[in-house]
């Protein structure tokens, strides 16, 4: 059986091609919008915060940072004695997936009557993480198994939403969003 820390430390690594996409998307912000202005009863589909330039430069620094893991992976697995994945297609499915669930969550919020940036507590905390786990697992289950064991997936369900807490308080806190959460 493997160390608790052993564990900690492989699911935020494999999370943290996920973990990025949101957060430089949020950097990237502006440009078009994916609904294009589109509007249901009213009602934006997704609204201005989901535009394809952060939808693009969120997936693509999270396959960035899968690239430079996989080269980090063996010298610090060997000096940490803890078995790191390579991340293969993963390296695309899991910031595309993350993108993907956030575009999810936003789509309900917004048909569900929600005003942008309104908190739904859990969903806000774990869409882009279903939307990441469920892209990796159709696209590679193979390596979703192996890589994703329930130790892990449930490290991940706790452990994501603190740090999804504190990253948003922190971009609130240095002005780079409007909201806390």
């Amino acid at each position: 059986m493997q160390r608790f820390p052993s564990i900690v430390v492989r699911a935020f690594w494999t999370m943290l091609p996920a973990y990025v996409p949101n957060n430089a998307a949020v950097l990237a912000g502006g440009g078009r919008p994916i609904d294009g202005g589109r509007t249901r009863d009213g009602t934006r589909l997704l609204g201005d915060g989901k535009t394809w330039r952060g939808a693009t430069v969120g997936t693509a620094y999270g396959v960035a940072l899968a690239l430079v893991l996989n080269a980090l992976g063996r010298p610090i697995g060997a000096a940490t004695g803890v078995s790191l994945p390579r991340f293969g297609r993963a390296a695309l499915t899991l910031p595309l997936g993350a993108i993907a669930g956030d575009i999810a969550a936003s789509l309900y919020k917004r048909r569900s009557g929600r005003e942008r940036g309104a908190p739904v507590v859990g969903l806000d905390q774990l869409d882009f993480v279903f939307g990441a786990l469920s892209l990796t697992a159709c696209v590679a289950p193979g390596w979703f198994r192996r890589v994703f064991r329930a130790p892990v997936l449930v490290v991940v369900l706790v452990l994501t939403p603190l740090l999804h807490v504190g990253s948003n308080l922190l971009a609130y806190l240095t002005g780079l969003k409007n909201e806390p959460y």
